[in-house]
């Protein structure tokens, strides 16, 4: 026994969250989305394995994810920024709004239920998918960035799904770019930024929720932070971030667009699958 986990377990989860951290690293880079998506599935089965109570299983993971997308999304947006393709003023009008949803999501997970968290992920992650698969260009709601307001707006939300989410924000971000014109590679490498703004106040707001848990939580848990966790994602995935941007780059438009939808759907499917068994 270690920390109270069996060896045997302690084992799977060490080389389960190496590899998963490699994987989330490189989606990270090519998809400008913090890698939660990956993060979050992985993690759950990964907890059910080494038996963490159903109850908390799925805010630990969420939680757990906005830690780890700290480090991999500031890699991912310095290589983005690298290659001069981030928007800048759209950053900074989502910046507020997008922490104080943050923020509004956390306080929300010490109250829900486990099962919020998977709807949630559910729902937003289909919509982007068929948006991505089957309208193309078509799905559009202009062709030029909308008025602060309207910014604001679409930033509060972008926070509170994914602090529900466990994603940095990305892949929402990237959906709301791309009905206004904007072109894939300049979506996702800008939503790679705002992966930095949600995953910090993300972090320390699912800490705050889990406090209650504590009694029933992993060992090296605080809130629903897994350290365990957080410590062994995070050199791999450091390491591949750059590799995926340099990816990201040298793909056709389109089939960016069709392999983040059709991976969207295998993880919705997962989550969807788990509601309803």
């Amino acid at each position: 026994m270690f920390a109270g986990i069996p060896i045997g377990d302690l084992v799977f989860l060490a080389v389960s969250l190496v590899v998963a951290g490699a994987l989330t690293g490189l989606l990270a880079g090519v998809f400008g989305v913090g890698g939660g998506a990956v993060i979050v599935p992985i993690l759950y089965e990964v907890f059910r394995v080494i038996g963490v109570p159903e109850e908390v299983r799925m805010p630990l993971c969420v939680g757990t994810s906005l830690a780890v997308i700290i480090p991999t999304s500031i890699r991912s947006f310095n290589a983005h920024r690298a290659k001069g393709l981030v928007d800048m003023s759209v950053l900074k009008v989502w910046a507020v709004p997008a922490v104080l949803g943050v923020i509004a999501g956390s306080v929300v997970a010490r109250y829900a239920p486990a099962d919020l968290f998977k709807i949630v992920f559910v729902v937003v992650a289909v919509a982007s998918a068929l948006r991505l698969l089957f309208a193309s260009d078509r799905w559009q709601l202009g062709t030029e960035m909308p008025g602060k307001v309207l910014m604001n707006v679409y930033g509060a939300i972008i926070g509170v799904l994914s602090a529900l989410m466990g994603i940095g924000g990305g892949q929402l971000s990237s959906l709301f770019m791309t009905f206004y014109g904007r072109p894939i590679h300049q979506a996702v490498a800008t939503s790679s930024g705002l992966g930095v703004l949600v995953s910090i106040p993300g972090a320390l707001g699912y800490i705050y929720a889990g406090w209650p848990k504590m009694d029933i939580l992993p060992p090296l848990s605080l809130g629903y932070v897994s350290f365990i966790g957080f410590l062994l994602f995070i050199p791999t995935s450091i390491w591949t971030a750059p590799i995926g941007a340099r990816l990201a780059h040298r793909l056709s438009k389109r089939r960016l667009e069709v392999v983040f939808g059709l991976f969207l759907l295998a993880v919705a499917s997962r989550f969807l699958w788990s509601l309803i068994a």
